[in-house]
């Protein structure tokens, strides 16, 4: 029986005609793409799934990604699988693959790099682009968290009720809670028996001995979230960008995204956060 080889894509021994064709455009490039001597194959063939999971915005099958990859099936299991657990890849409930969120953080290095937001509707644009969660900024107005900007990502439900100006449960929403918990105990208390616990969902908080509770929680990490308390099937997580004297100089930064999603990757949701509220704060 012959024996299946794996494609010829992914330790290619001939320089592709694109790279001459741009060797010509480009005097430095012809030096940069000479190809090396010794290679990890294995690495070549990650890539390689990583650029075609790429193209593929609604995700695509492990037997598709080995065969247009030239990979046995074997191989390109194994390499999901590590590229998953390293969380450069995301498998949904269907068995389709996506890019996961430490390939938009790398790129968010990369442009930190090169050339950072100057406004914070930029950074925003910018996160949400990334990693197709909508971004909100919240402060208080008048003495009640609200939500003062909002970018929608492509990967986030849409919740019809978070739009600038909504300052209602806040005690059910990231937002308000991040806000809320740089009250001093009494003020906080005063303003839940002013503003109710409504019960948005059956997960909302609606006692303030249970809310408080949950602030010390997040507040040990510094990164509040709700786990579907605001509206079924969504999470939000948001950490405080600023705080001042004054409860209206206090601004909030979160993320809106599907609630698995948040329960999957919150260790690096929350570095995420850290970092967008450090380089936020000079913004606002």
């Amino acid at each position: 029986m012959r024996r299946r080889t794996e494609g010829p894509r992914l330790g290619r021994s001939r320089p592709d005609r694109r790279d001459h064709k741009a060797a010509k455009v480009i005097g430095a490039l012809p030096a940069d793409r000479v190809e090396p001597t010794k290679m990890i194959q294995s690495v070549q063939r990650a890539l390689r799934i990583m650029e075609l999971v790429g193209r593929h915005a609604d995700g695509v099958s492990a037997p598709r990604i080995a065969f247009e990859c030239g990979l046995n099936r074997a191989t390109a299991y194994n390499l999901l699988r590590t590229l998953v657990y390293e969380r450069y890849l995301r498998r949904d409930e269907a068995g389709r693959y996506s890019l996961g969120l430490e390939v938009s953080d790398r790129y968010s290095e990369l442009t930190r790099a090169m050339a950072g937001p100057s406004t914070c509707g930029e950074y925003m644009r910018r996160m949400s682009s990334e990693t197709g969660y909508s971004t909100f900024v919240a402060r208080f107005v008048e003495g009640r968290p609200a939500v003062t900007d909002v970018i929608e990502g492509n990967r986030s439900p849409h919740v019809e009720d978070l739009i600038v100006g909504f300052d209602d449960g806040a005690h059910a929403t990231a937002l308000g809670k991040a806000l809320l918990a740089t009250l001093q105990p009494m003020d906080r208390a005063r303003f839940l028996r002013s503003a109710g616990m409504r019960k948005f969902t059956g997960h909302t908080l609606t006692e303030p001995d249970e809310f408080e509770y949950d602030l010390a929680v997040y507040g040990e990490s510094g990164v509040y979230a709700e786990m579907g308390q605001f509206k079924d099937g969504v999470g939000c997580a948001g950490v405080v960008v600023r705080e001042g004297a004054a409860p209206d100089e206090r601004i909030v930064f979160a993320v809106a995204m599907p609630l698995e999603d948040i329960r999957t990757s919150w260790p690096i949701l929350t570095e995420r956060l850290r970092s967008a509220a450090d380089e936020l704060q000079p913004l606002l």
